[in-house]
């Protein structure tokens, strides 16, 4: 609350409000508004779902209903039917994802530090990040040949470029005053990676890594429904091509909670990785 005093003055004296009295209170109040939100819009559209399909608002043949599509992914997850198509599809991009991880972090941390090295690459690189990823799996196929090759290439080739980006922007934008104090004290190589570019540049990297982890989920699914005889992404384009309709919306509710399990995951061990980061979630945000 905000008021004059009164006096000739007119000092503008401001109360502290809820948030000032009570912070802890306030977070944990708003925290319980985003979570109640969370739930209850998908919530609401499930159920809005549902009754239309219940009330013949849309083909349920086409459209199944969410019941229908719950019972019948609880009897093929039951039946063990389900868990093959996923295991495949978490094993290509659990092997892609640390490949593309750790050429993409190496890469960006060089051409960072190095200008040269970033003045030879820089350009190569843009022109092939610019290139559908899809488009490389013809590639990929004549490479490798069929089998899981192809499918862990594209997603480790998908997953570095979101990593290099991330890393050597990160690196460029530590402050020269950091460097310079490294310096300064004698910092070793090691030293100066340790203590000064991987605190500095890390909590950047991890969101990069983040987004990475969201975008291998999708590009494996296409491959698969291309260039791949099992894993979700066929488990859906067959589905759909045998009109399977419920078949084909239970893969992809197992690709949305496979997507957002493993993005939650790579952000959870961000955190735990960079304690002195700033969080994207939780108190201190609005």
């Amino acid at each position: 609350m905000t008021t004059l005093a009164p006096d000739r003055e007119s000092v503008l004296v401001r109360a502290p409000g809820p948030r000032e009295l009570h912070p802890v209170r306030t977070h944990r109040r708003r925290r319980a508004v985003e979570l109640s939100l969370a739930a209850a819009v998908p919530l609401a559209l499930v159920l809005l779902w549902q009754l239309a399909a219940d009330q013949a608002w849309i083909d349920a043949r086409v459209y199944p209903a969410p019941s229908t599509i719950f019972a019948d992914g609880w009897d093929r997850a039951a039946a063990g039917d389900l868990w093959p198509d996923v295991w495949a599809t978490l094993k290509r991009v659990l092997a892609g994802y640390a490949l593309g991880t750790a050429a993409g972090y190496l890469l960006g941390l060089l051409m960072g530090s190095l200008s040269l090295v970033r003045a030879a690459l820089e350009p190569l690189l843009d022109a092939l990040y610019v290139v559908p990823k899809l488009a490389l799996l013809p590639v990929f196929l004549n490479m490798f040949g069929l089998g899981e090759g192809p499918q862990v290439a594209l997603v480790a080739t998908t997953v570095f470029f979101f990593v290099w980006i991330s890393t050597m922007s990160a690196v460029m934008a530590i402050p020269s005053g950091h460097r310079d104090a490294g310096q300064v004290f004698g910092a070793s190589p090691w030293q100066m990676f340790r203590h000064v570019l991987l605190p500095a540049s890390l909590p950047a990297v991890l969101v990069g890594a983040r987004i990475a982890a969201g975008v291998a989920v999708l590009v494996i699914v296409a491959s698969e429904q291309i260039a791949a005889t099992n894993g979700l992404g066929h488990l859906i384009f067959d589905s759909r091509a045998l009109f399977q309709n419920d078949v084909m919306f239970v893969g992809i509710v197992c690709v949305a909670v496979l997507g957002v399990v493993f993005s939650e995951l790579v952000r959870v061990v961000g955190r735990l990785l960079t304690p002195w980061a700033p969080r994207d979630r939780g108190r201190g945000q609005s």
